[in-house]
């Protein structure tokens, strides 16, 4: 997601800095990344702040785990030494979304170790900032199927689409898309027998949204996209999505309303229209927010800034999900926030599980 959010407190009207938004070893620490104010498009810069986290042990991971926000997620700043899930419905796939926030930082910080405990059959990364196909033999082992989407600039953006599951075709544009540069990096699309898999890191509206217009033209060209997909096959739409859709997804919506990039009118009415389609359109198929659809009060966020103790207070975005086609959204047995996964990113991931074969 951006790596640097604003916030207007409703108590003091003061503008904030919101930055974003097993086992790991106790003997090593790892650092925080230190997130700047946006810059033109979305501030990944990649420094690197001084200050440390170090990694707890099991005692202080069962006591960090214990303590929730007021909005009932965990608090913890760094990975459990333990990291367990229930085991994957028999007959169905697991698919798993994660905002790495760098995938060379989040290595660093027990990235290995969620992989290892979610083992989903298709792993979509986003913000990985890699300039390169990085050369992981485990990576490779566990997914022999790897598509990657590399920005034009270095250290920016990033997406990824790691499979267990061959697919039929792999596209990474936006047809009819005027910027084939805004593009790259940012979306990948799988084709499989019966589901079109759609991986994004949707762009951002940028400091002061002085990039909302690209947002505009990407959210125009992709909703036809997306529509043009699901006539053809029904679509299963992951990654960050760069919007929270209503004002219970983020903390401090009212102060947020139109200043923040992700909440805006623009990029919500945007959103609202794929999942409901305008009369205007009576030949669009409906879409599903599915955490959303099972979720209908939670206020859980994916998205928690490393600065000004977000992550204890509660102070998130929800900017990660899965939207599928309505007509297959009856097939999906789970879709959860790992919420207890924080510190290898800024970003906790989203799993989802669907019945029957891609």
């Amino acid at each position: 997601m951006l790596t640097s959010r604003l916030l207007l407190s409703s108590r003091t009207s003061r503008l904030l800095s919101l930055t974003r938004p097993v086992r790991v070893m106790p003997p090593k620490r790892a650092s925080f990344s230190k997130r700047k104010a946006l810059s033109d498009s979305e501030g990944e810069d990649g420094s690197q702040s001084t200050k440390k986290a170090k990694l707890h042990d099991a005692s202080a991971s069962t006591s960090q785990n214990a303590s929730n926000a007021s909005n009932a997620q965990p608090t913890n700043k760094v990975l459990p030494v333990a990291i367990s899930f229930p085991a994957k419905d028999s007959g169905s796939v697991r698919i798993a979304t994660w905002n790495v926030c760098g995938l060379a930082t989040s290595q660093k910080k027990g990235f290995k170790f969620y992989v290892e405990a979610e083992d989903p059959d298709i792993l979509v990364l986003t913000e990985t900032k890699v300039n390169n196909e990085p050369v992981d033999p485990s990576l490779k082992n566990r997914f022999p199927h790897s598509y990657w989407s590399i920005s034009e600039k270095k250290g920016y953006s990033g997406t990824a689409i790691l499979s267990k599951h061959q697919p039929l075709s792999v596209d990474r544009t936006i047809p009819g898309h005027p910027n084939p540069s805004i593009v790259k990096g940012r979306i990948i699309t799988l084709e499989f027998e019966k589901y079109y898999l759609i991986g994004t890191y949707v762009p951002n509206a940028g400091s002061g949204l002085k990039t909302l217009d690209v947002k505009n033209e990407w959210n125009l060209h992709f909703t036809k996209y997306i529509r043009e997909l699901d006539q053809k096959k029904p679509v299963i739409w992951a990654g960050d999505l760069n919007v929270a859709p209503t004002e219970i997804d983020l903390s401090n919506a009212k102060s947020n309303w139109n200043k923040t990039p992700g909440y805006t009118e623009a990029e919500t009415t945007a959103f609202k229209n794929i999942l409901n389609p305008p009369d205007s359109e009576p030949d669009a198929n409906k879409f599903v927010d599915v955490w959303r659809q099972r979720h209908p009060d939670d206020k859980h966020y994916t998205y928690f800034g490393y600065r000004f103790n977000c992550r204890a207070k509660g102070i998130g975005w929800r900017l990660d999900m899965f939207v599928l086609s309505e007509r297959i959204v009856d097939r999906v047995k789970m879709c959860e926030i790992r919420s207890e996964i924080y510190g290898a990113s800024d970003h906790c991931p989203l799993t989802l599980e669907i019945e029957g074969p891609l």
